[in-house]
């Protein structure tokens, strides 16, 4: 008997486990209404009857991003924002454009699992799990090398080759969110105190603020 109840336990435990982030639909699908006001954790659906082909399309992947920026790259979401007919399937992708040398900078996705595929160019990819080990997991991918970075895990990609570099990122959830840690860090609104972080990261005080005014 007291088997029977652990293994039961167990099943429950691992079905709540499965189940935490983002449900399977109740429904064919649910069409985000972005007229609505009312919130909710998702997005409210609009009458079924009204949804369209445009509600499930997106068109420009084919795009190349523009990468004329600091980092040399250049993330084009697809997610809920862009096609409303994803909301509640929990799935959601990007493209992302690398110059040479181009950085996909240390980001986390709080509520993802990112499988990630090179489809041009050669990238050094890496993730690190979590405290107290803070291990670097990383690799060099090439043309049609796949990588996963697990949820909530700091990740990165970096191009290493000599030409641009274009990966496909798909993700498990509509909207899997993104948090650049030196954005986060020292781009915060209002601003982190420069006194907790000269402690935190153990540097000069001018250093912080110098990077609070960049960020």
């Amino acid at each position: 008997m007291a088997t029977h109840i652990l293994l039961l336990s167990i099943l429950a435990f691992c079905f709540s486990v499965a189940f935490a982030f983002e449900p399977s639909p109740l429904q064919d699908f649910c069409v985000t209404d972005f007229t609505s006001s009312t919130l909710l954790n998702g997005k409210v659906c609009k009458d079924p009857k009204l949804a369209q082909a445009s509600d499930f399309f997106f068109s420009g992947l084919h795009l190349p991003g523009n990468t004329s920026n600091f980092l040399g790259s250049k993330v084009t979401p697809v997610n809920v924002a862009q096609i409303p007919g994803l909301n509640t399937l929990g799935i959601s992708m990007a493209r992302v454009d690398y110059t040479p040398w181009g950085l996909n900078a240390p980001h986390t996705h709080p509520r993802a699992t990112e499988i990630f595929t090179v489809l041009e160019g050669t990238l050094h990819v890496g993730f690190v799990t979590s405290n107290p080990d803070n291990r670097l997991i990383s690799k060099v991918l090439q043309k049609g090398d796949v990588f996963v970075f697990p949820i909530g895990l700091v990740h990165f990609q970096r191009n290493v080759g000599h030409g641009n570099a274009v990966a496909i990122a798909a993700l498990s959830s509509q909207n899997p969110g993104v948090n650049s840690i030196a954005n986060v860090v020292f781009g915060s609104n209002p601003p982190i105190g420069a006194d907790i972080l000269t402690k935190a990261f153990q540097v000069d005080k001018n250093v912080v603020e110098r990077l609070q005014t960049i960020f």
